[in-house]
């Protein structure tokens, strides 16, 4: 004690704990040793305990001192337990095992002994008393091995036999979870794994504990064994070696000799169970009674297989021999019992083929195709029990639950012109068993469905990625170059070209299919197709056409083998390259014959024939590795020698067939003079006769022949491997393009025939992954999903009552949660919607009239402050506005909660309350009120919707009013979304026009109520239009257009709602005329203000309205000018309208004539004579009269124009108004005296408008003057000539300059006089004599005086004026002629 006071702490915990260890030490050994004394003495005892055994031993009562070998060496062992000079696990273990190894070895010993050595060795193996690093342990375990294998039960009864065998097996087990055990051989593993395979084999008959037990004790070991698979390193330089399996073998020896067992026993093992499948071949022929048995053990080959696999991952890929028994051994295995097995048998092979998928699929791309083609697709369509099928289905469910397999198979198989379409197959056949055929849903149905909605939802959330940008839309059916489609491409790191190519080669392949089509109707228009397609190059090549006739399914094949066989030197290239594309490496003859002529009909022809089995020859001789064949020709022979074998065989015409020896007698010295082996030809005359050669196969066989088999391997060493990818959007997108129409038909037949709950629920959450996945250029797919989910609303019966169908929508589920589901999709994918609006109107009219749409459920009034964007007005829909996946729960949690309220009874007024309830949720304001921001497209199919649902088609009214209600309802929406996209009018309205003037030509239409709202919300629109300048004049041309069509539907529609008019131009023309820009927008404008004149109540507002536009002359322009005048002139002939604002506007047209004469003078530079393009397109009259706006006679026109409007003022039923028309006529001629300065203008001018005027008021004058107790109306019409004679007289002096230049001044002068006589001499009958002879001879004494003081009318030799004007006076007013003509 005193020493340890000089230690450290440290130093003296750790001398403690290592006292410890030391006294932990002693005391395992001296338990290990009272362990191996206690199992020797168990052994003794129990050898002693039978004295039948003892005359063995030669044992006594007398002489106990005498003891046998195995019991002297179990004696030594005791007395060597206690006195060990070393510790146990340095001790060799062959010294404590030796004993018990003789005993269980021993012929002689109980089986009761037996089991108890067998304990103790499995004891000692769990007291773990050595370990790999114990001297000797290599040899002891292996002696173990041996031991176990060699076991005696001579001696013994089942019972006893029955508990040796278990004991067995557990030490089985333990050797292989002791630590020692890496340091076993490969044979000795493979030994131990047979030792227990024998265990499972006896245990057939025997009891379910022992059976069991062995084949859980068979599982351990595969466990074990390829558990320890990945830790096996393999040499790089044997890595791919497919040329010697024995040298490999012998690798792999060399490389484990100092770690144990290694990959040799791992393929030794596999090929063994591998050859467990073949059980049922070998078990069958002793009777139908031990299939079961058979099946049992295929089960647990299965079993032990998917167990390897699954330990062993993909670190199987580098082990090559191993790779390939998986490759060809495992998979033919497996593809050729997966098509007519149990439904047992088929899911465990099932669950093999996804092991193998996940963990090799880089490795198996051919076979994988082989088993889904011949296995999977196959009995899921044809299987002959529903449980098969259910089986097949379920495995198909589970590939597509692994995360990137669809995406893989697509790029793998269906994007590549030499292979089945995997996916698209797929695809149809879980919507084909989705379907109800018999009214109800099986199981079938519903699984199926399941797997559907996985390939959906898989879909939807890789393409709708928020992360992911990628630009989004139908691939170009066309191909821009040519590019073989045979050859594979690899994916490197630049995915887009990837994408790219793998994009094209789908395409490609479905321009194969069309080709193939035309090919079986005209072979020559087949081929010209593929050059048209880009699918051959130019000149074309002969692969090209080799891998058409080869891979293009559902080609004739007769026509195939008649181009194959054609002299021509270009089709024997062809018939090369199409040979080549076969790989008969391992086949035998007979077998290589028939998968060639598989593929294409032998032609007739024997010249043809012979150059097609050339071909054949040549390419089968140079795939042979063996000597057999000394050339080519030797093949040829035989080829021709198989095939008349198959003929004479086969035909039934040939009565006497060829016998083996007959054929082998003719096959003689074919082979360079020399006999071919005797057994070979035996071998192909038995094949031939059993299985004849079809020469003329239309149907090919479903079943995966040797030679498939053989052909697929081959083209898997040559071709590239498996793709690994991970989802694009793009490709996703064609994905589903693929199996869009069966999906979205498979989605309403189950949501049809569901009744359950949750089953609605799952096909509502299908619903909404089809839409989101459609959203991305599949817009018809949307359509199609919205027009099939409508008819489950019930809203769309036409033959429904109202009452019917408020029931229904009251008291069942599904309609309520189809018309949730619908108008949410109308509000989160209407940017992609189309052609489906027309069932979301007609089903939100239908509610509509059901009264479940409250008024206020649309906002029509907020759409008016949308914001506007620049004028371009184009919108192009990004992934902003896409409805994603994060949105995607709060959709479904809606559902559900409509799905629970009020489960129970419902009074009439709760019923009602929840489908208010119901109506809310759908959300139906929104997908209006921010329309601003839906496609063009999109947009011009809702307006399309709601114009033919307004004019009534599709619709059925019950009543007027129901008919007027709903053609309000329809325009009011219109105007709501027309109005939140008025920045971009122009784009989506002329679309929107062609609808209108659809409307107008459908049979039976009634322009009463539709144009009338129609009208109504046009003009909205209309102010809201010219609310804001436009640079744009297209919009306002286009609004104008279709109020114009609607109200010339029905004029009387003007009437209706002229208030509405009246305002809604006043309002343009006083707030907004500067946004007029166009002749139609005035003209349109101008002429609907002119219903205000004939409305006493309306009258006002339009004469301010005229007033304020002639006042302020900033907006008139030769481009308005005339539809001014015109509307001006309408109010003129209003009834009971206020004289003076009459009056006030005559004095402004007057002034206007201020403005022709400033355009005169600046020589048209006014701004608005720019007439827009469009607006010259114009089909008016006015406007094809005024197109020379900029002509030098334009403005004159103009003038011309309000003199006609004065003139026709003239004739109003007011005086004071015809006389004030006079005298504006006059003031306007006066201030035009500048326009006026050509003798034509001024000619033109009196004949059109002053001799009009006088002509017409005398002609009006005489009318009153023949009616009865009309004198005053007659006497007032005779003041307003008198005046426009005044006029006459007055502006012919002023204008006498001008006119007599002209030519026809002698005719203009004749006019003047010939009506100064007709005022002269008008009789009014019994009203008494006209005043007008009072003012005419002044005027025509004022008008001569003047002429003849001028000089315009004095006598001339070469002039007639004189006397003619003598002559007239002479026979107008006699009196004058002295008076101007003196003698």
């Amino acid at each position: 004690m005193e020493g340890l006071e000089d230690f450290t702490n440290e130093e003296l915990e750790e001398y403690q704990n290592q006292k410890k260890k030391t006294t932990k030490s002693k005391r395992r050994q001296l338990g290990l040793s009272c362990m191996l004394s206690t199992e020797v003495g168990a052994v003794l005892a129990v050898i002693r305990r039978y004295p039948e055994f003892t005359p063995l031993y030669n044992i006594s009562p007398s002489d106990e001192n005498y003891d046998s070998s195995i019991v002297s060496s179990l004696r030594s062992l005791r007395s060597l337990i206690f006195n060990p000079q070393q510790e146990w696990r340095t001790i060799d273990p062959s010294i404590y095992l030796s004993p018990f190894l003789d005993v269980i070895q021993s012929d002689d010993v109980p089986a009761s002994a037996t089991g108890v050595a067998l304990s103790s060795i499995l004891k000692i193996l769990k007291f773990q008393v050595f370990d790999d690093k114990t001297p000797g342990a290599k040899e002891a375990i292996e002696s173990i091995v041996s031991g176990i294998t060699n076991c005696r039960l001579e001696k013994t009864d089942p019972v006893s036999e029955d508990a040796v065998m278990m004991k067995i097996l557990q030490v089985l087990a333990g050797i292989m979870h002791h630590k020692a055990s890496i340091l076993l051989t490969d044979q000795s593993v493979c030994t131990l794994v047979n030792a227990c395979f024998q265990v499972v084999q006896q245990s057939v008959n025997r009891g379910d504990l022992l059976q069991r037990s062995a084949r859980y004790t068979m599982h351990e070991l595969i466990q074990d064994v390829y558990a320890r698979l990945p830790e096996i390193d393999i040499k790089d330089n044997r890595e791919g070696d497919s040329e010697s399996d024995i040298e490999e073998d012998d690798d792999d020896n060399s490389s484990m000799e100092h770690s144990g067992y290694g990959v040799r026993c791992c393929i030794d093992i596999f090929h063994f169970l591998c050859s467990l499948l073949n059980v049922v071949s070998i078990v069958e022929a002793d009777g139908p009674t031990t299939h079961t048995a058979d099946e049992d053990v295929q089960i647990f080959a299965l079993v032990l297989i998917n167990s390897a696999i699954e330990l062993s991952g993909d670190k199987i890929g580098n082990h090559p021999k191993l790779l390939r028994m998986i490759q060809d051994d495992l998979f033919h295995h497996l593809i050729y019992y997966g098509s007519w097995s149990s439904s047992f048998v088929l899911s465990m092979i099932c669950s093999t083929v996804l092991n193998a998928y996940h963990f090799l699929r880089g490795f198996i791309r051919f076979q994988l195709e082989a088993f889904f083609g011949h296995v999977l697709i196959r009995i899921a369509t044809l299987g002959s029990t529903i449980h098969l099928q259910e089986v097949a289905v379920e495995g198909i469910i589970n590939f597509c639950r692994q995360p990137t397999f669809i995406i893989e198979v697509y790029a793998n198989f269906d994007c590549d012109p030499c292979c089945r379409n995997v996916f698209e197959e797929v695809g149809r056949l879980l919507c084909k068993h989705s379907f109800a055929i018999n009214g109800h849903l099986t199981s079938l149905h519903i699984q199926a469905f399941e797997g559907l909605l996985i390939m959906i939802h898989n879909i939807a959330d890789n393409i709708d990625k928020i992360d992911d940008s990628t630009p989004l839309g139908p691939y170009n059916t066309q191909l821009i170059e040519y590019t073989p489609f045979w050859e594979d491409i690899e994916k490197d790191d630049d995915l887009e070209t990837w994408v790219e190519q793998v994009r094209v080669r789908k395409v490609q392949k479905k321009k194969l299919l069309i080709a193939a089509n035309h090919f079986n109707r005209d072979n020559k228009k087949g081929l010209e197709y593929l050059k048209h397609a880009k699918l051959i190059s130019d000149p074309p090549d002969p692969k090209a056409y080799a891998y058409f006739f080869r891979y293009t399914p559902g080609l004739d094949k007769k026509a195939i083998g008649e181009y194959l066989g054609d002299p021509d030197n270009f089709y024997l290239q062809v018939l090369k390259e199409f040979t080549e594309t076969f790989l008969f490496n391992g086949m035998i003859l007979d077998t290589a014959l028939r998968f060639y002529l598989e593929s294409f009909w032998l032609p007739g022809e024997s010249q043809k024939i012979q150059r097609v089995l050339e071909a054949f020859s040549e390419r089968f001789f140079d795939h042979q590795s063996s000597d057999l064949f000394a050339s080519k020709d030797t093949v040829l022979i035989l080829c021709y020698s198989l095939i008349m074998l198959n003929t004479d065989q086969h035909n039934p015409q040939v009565k006497k067939k060829m016998t083996e020896e007959e054929f082998i007698r003719n096959n003689r010295a074919i082979n360079a003079g020399q006999d071919l082996p005797r057994e070979y030809l035996s071998e192909l005359f038995q094949s031939i006769s059993n299985n004849a050669i079809a020469l003329a196969q239309t149907i090919v066989s479903l079943d995966m022949s040797q030679s498939k088999w053989i052909q697929l391997i081959n083209r898997s060493k040559v071709m590239p491997s498996f793709i690994q990818c991970e989802f694009d959007r793009r490709m996703c997108r064609d994905m589903f393009a693929c199996i869009a129409g069966p999906s979205v038909a498979a989605l309403s037949s189950f949501f049809e025939h569901a009744d359950e709950e949750e089953l609605m629920h799952e096909c509502l959450e299908g619903l909404f992954s089809v839409a989101r996945i459609s959203q991305y250029g599949l817009e018809d797919t949307l359509d199609e999903l919205i027009t099939s989910f409508c008819k489950f609303t019930t809203l769309l019966n036409p033959y429904a009552s109202t009452e019917e169908t408020m029931f229904t929508f009251s008291h069942d589920l599904k309609p309520r949660l189809a018309t949730v589901a619908i108008f949410t999709l109308a509000n989160d994918f209407r940017d992609s919607i189309r052609g489906g609006w027309k069932n979301i109107v007609d089903c939100l009219l239908k509610l509509k009239r059901l009264k479940l749409l409250p008024q206020s459920v649309i906002d029509f009034e907020a759409s008016i402050d949308a914001p506007t964007t620049p004028e371009s007005g184009a919108i192009s829909p990004t992934d902003d506005h896409k409805f994603g996946a994060h949105r995607f729960p709060s959709i479904m949690t809606r559902l559900s909660l409509l799905s629970h309220e009020n489960e129970d009874g419902l009074t009439l007024g709760s019923e009602f309350e929840q489908n208010l309830k119901m109506i809310k949720m759908c959300r139906i304001g929104s997908i209006f009120s921010s329309s601003s921001n839906i496609p063009t497209g999109c947009l011009q199919n809702l307006g399309r919707s709601l114009i033919f649902a307004a004019a009534g088609k599709g619709q059925k009214f019950s009543t007027p009013v129901e008919e007027e209600e709903t053609v309000g309802f329809c325009w009011d929406v219109i105007t709501a979304i027309s109005l939140s996209n008025v920045h971009r009018f122009q784009l989506f309205w002329p679309n929107f026009h062609d609808y209108l003037l659809a409307v107008a030509q459908f049979p039976m239409f009634s322009p009463i109520p539709f144009a009338e709202k129609a009208l109504l919300g046009l003009l909205k629109v209309c102010l809201k239009l010219f609310s804001t300048p436009r640079e744009d004049k297209l919009a306002e041309e286009l609004i104008f257009k279709s109020i114009t069509l609607m109200w010339k539907l029905d004029k009387e529609i003007l009437d209706m709602c002229h208030e509405i008019i009246s305002q809604s131009m006043c309002k343009i023309i006083i707030e907004y005329p500067a946004n007029l820009q166009t002749q139609i927008g005035w003209k349109s404008v101008l002429n609907l203000l002119s219903v205000a004149w004939r409305h006493p109540e309306t009258y006002d507002i339009g004469i301010e309205a005229l007033i304020s536009l002639y006042s302020d002359g900033t907006y008139l322009t030769r481009m308005n000018y005339a539809y001014c005048i015109d509307c001006a002139f309408g109010c003129f002939l209003a009834k009971n309208s206020p004289i003076e604002k009459k009056k006030k506007i005559l004095d402004l047209l007057a002034d206007s004539v201020n403005l022709l004469i400033q355009w005169h003078r600046t020589q048209y530079s006014d701004p608005g004579s720019n007439v827009s393009a469009a607006s010259n397109t114009s089909s008016s009259s006015i406007e094809d009269s005024f197109r020379g706006s900029s002509s030098p006679n334009y403005n004159m026109t103009l003038f011309v124009k309000l003199g006609e409007v004065f003139r026709r003022t003239s004739l109003s039923r007011q005086e004071e108004i015809r006389n004030h028309a006079v005298y504006s006529l006059h003031k306007s001629f006066n201030l035009a005296e500048e326009m006026l300065y050509t003798s034509s203008n001024c000619i033109n001018y009196f004949n059109l408008v002053i001799f009009a005027m006088v002509d017409e008021l005398h002609e009006k004058m005489l009318e009153y003057s023949r009616r009865e107790n009309a004198e005053r109306e007659m006497r007032s019409m005779e003041s307003t000539l008198k005046l426009a004679m005044e006029l006459l007289s007055q502006m012919y002096l002023q204008s006498l300059r001008q006119i007599s230049e002209s030519p026809g001044f002698r005719a203009f002068w004749l006019g003047i006089l010939r009506r100064m006589d007709t005022c002269m001499k008008a009789d009014l009958g019994h009203y008494g004599p006209s005043s007008l002879n009072e003012i005419v001879p002044d005027l025509l004494k004022k008008i001569i005086t003047q002429m003849k003081e001028e000089g315009y009318l004095e006598p001339k030799e070469d002039d007639d004026m004189w006397e003619i004007t003598y002559i007239q006076i002479q026979w107008i007013c006699p009196p004058l002629k002295d008076e101007l003509f003196p003698l």
